[in-house]
C-alpha cells in the first residue's frame, strides 16, 4: 500500500481535520492502492497539516457518487457539479482515522520542493511523481 501527499484547499483540509468532511473527491485516482492521505493545505497556508487513513475508494457516476456521499461531503452541490462538469466518472476517498499535526510540516520534510499539482506518492522516504514517473531516495 502507498501514501500520497495530496494538495487540498485550506477550507477542505480544515473540514477533514475536524471530522466534518469524510470524503475527498478526485477526478482521477492513483494507479496504486492508497492507504494514507498526507494532507498538504494549499495557499495561503502552504503546510502539511495532517494525515488521514483511506477506508474505501468509491467510483461512480457524479450523480451516484453525490447521493452516496453528500451528507459528509464538505462541499456544496453547486461546487461539486462544477468540479465534475463534463466527467462521466467521479471518485472519492472515504476518510477514516485522521491525525492533525500539532505543528504543521514543510513540504521539504517530505523531500518535496514544490506542491503536487494533484498528488505525489510517498513511500518510506521515497517520493514518486505520479504525473511524470520519477523516483528519488531523498
Amino acid at each position: 500500500m502507498s501514501s500520497i501527499v495530496l494538495s487540498i484547499k485550506p477550507e477542505y483540509a480544515k473540514q477533514i481535520l475536524s471530522g466534518l468532511k469524510l470524503y475527498e473527491y478526485r477526478k482521477s485516482l492513483p494507479q496504486k492502492k492508497v492507504d494514507t492521505l498526507i494532507l498538504y493545505s494549499t495557499t495561503p497556508e502552504m503546510k502539511v497539516v495532517g494525515e488521514a487513513k483511506v477506508i474505501n475508494v468509491i467510483s461512480a457516476s457524479p450523480a451516484d457518487l453525490w447521493e452516496q456521499t453528500k451528507t459528509h461531503s464538505g462541499i456544496s452541490y453547486a461546487k461539486y457539479l462544477e468540479y465534475f462538469k463534463g466527467k462521466e466518472r467521479a471518485y472519492a476517498f472515504q476518510i477514516g482515522d485522521v491525525i492533525k499535526y500539532e505543528t504543521p510540516k514543510n513540504l521539504s520534510d517530505y523531500g518535496l520542493e514544490f506542491p503536487p499539482q494533484s498528488f505525489v506518492y510517498f513511500n518510506n522516504g521515497k517520493k514518486v511523481n505520479s504525473q511524470i514517473g520519477w523516483f528519488t531516495d531523498e
